[in-house]
């Protein structure tokens, strides 16, 4: 009985090891080349890179690394709207106030956004107007709306986001709370990510398998109309499609893209960096990184 015990347990450990795993990169050129210029790079990066016609093919550098989630966290509140939407709780033509009070998720105390750092000042013009739930989510990921942003978390509830991450098997991902929650930060209650998890929610609406297909589709199309296109899109060529969430804070920068070519391949590519102490050539860095591989995989066999 012992015997067959002891063989039960170290059985256990051995199925355990291979689940936690993780897959092995199927692009070792790729990989060797990644990793040369990360050599030069200054900063902590994580890339998570997946072909959609063959999503064996990838290549994970400390994709499981814990990253401050910036405005990455962005998408997953987007899918949360469409998912709720489509429950029949509001629809995305209803119209909302555009408010700017919000409820520390340390205390409750009330604080407000500073309109000299947001990205997309002209809704504070509009405070105490209505905008309507589709306008302040396209906002939200096109100009990368912090007031927005906190207005519609605070309708669809950060644990419902959560929630729905967890049922799409995205167990890392964390969105706690808004933006500028000085007191939720100085706690270090901050939302987190990982370039693998990021991978997953840009595959999910690449495939059309987040809330269901048409919402996937629109969802792409809001993050192809993206902004802010430094960094993964900045060196390839203008007929490469790009839809994309950038994430930015002190010494931070970060993008999670789904890349379309014109032959009809396609493939997920999540870039995160922290600890940088000059912001354009990390910047510059993603850039880079992004065009490697995008000429890796047009030089090979479609």
């Amino acid at each position: 009985m012992q015997r067959q015990s002891l063989t039960l347990l170290f059985l256990s450990l051995f199925l355990w090891h291979c689940a936690s795993k993780a897959p092995e990169n199927e692009f070792p050129e790729l990989e060797s080349a990644l990793l040369a210029e990360l050599e030069n790079a200054q900063g902590d990066f994580a890339i998570a890179f997946k072909t959609l016609d063959d999503p064996s093919q990838m290549v994970l550098i400390n994709e499981k690394e814990v990253f401050h989630a910036a405005s990455t966290m962005k998408v997953p509140v987007m899918i949360e709207m469409y998912k709720q939407a489509g429950q029949g709780k509001f629809s995305m033509k209803d119209s909302i106030p555009i408010i700017n009070e919000f409820r520390s998720i340390v205390d409750s105390s009330l604080f407000s956004m500073d309109l000299g750092v947001d990205s997309q000042e002209n809704l504070y013009e509009r405070i105490g107007q209505q905008a309507t739930y589709y306008e302040l989510m396209y906002e939200m990921v096109t100009m990368s709306s912090n007031l927005a942003t906190n207005i519609l978390i605070e309708k669809i509830g950060a644990e419902n986001i959560n929630a729905t991450m967890r049922e799409m098997g995205v167990l890392d991902n964390q969105v706690l709370r808004g933006v500028e929650d000085l007191k939720a930060f100085d706690a270090g209650l901050n939302n987190t990510t990982t370039a693998y998890d990021l991978m997953l929610i840009m595959e999910a609406i690449a495939k059309g398998e987040t809330v269901d297909s048409a919402s996937s589709e629109e969802m792409m199309d809001i993050l192809i109309d993206q902004k802010f296109n430094e960094m993964i899109p900045e060196l390839l060529p203008k007929d490469v499609v790009v839809a994309h969430k950038t994430g930015a804070i002190s010494g931070v920068e970060h993008d999670a893209a789904i890349v379309k070519l014109p032959d009809g391949r396609a493939y997920v590519l999540v870039i995160l960096s922290k600890n940088l102490e000059d912001v354009e050539k990390g910047k510059s860095q993603i850039a880079q990184i992004s065009k490697i591989i995008y000429e890796y995989v047009i030089s090979t066999d479609k």
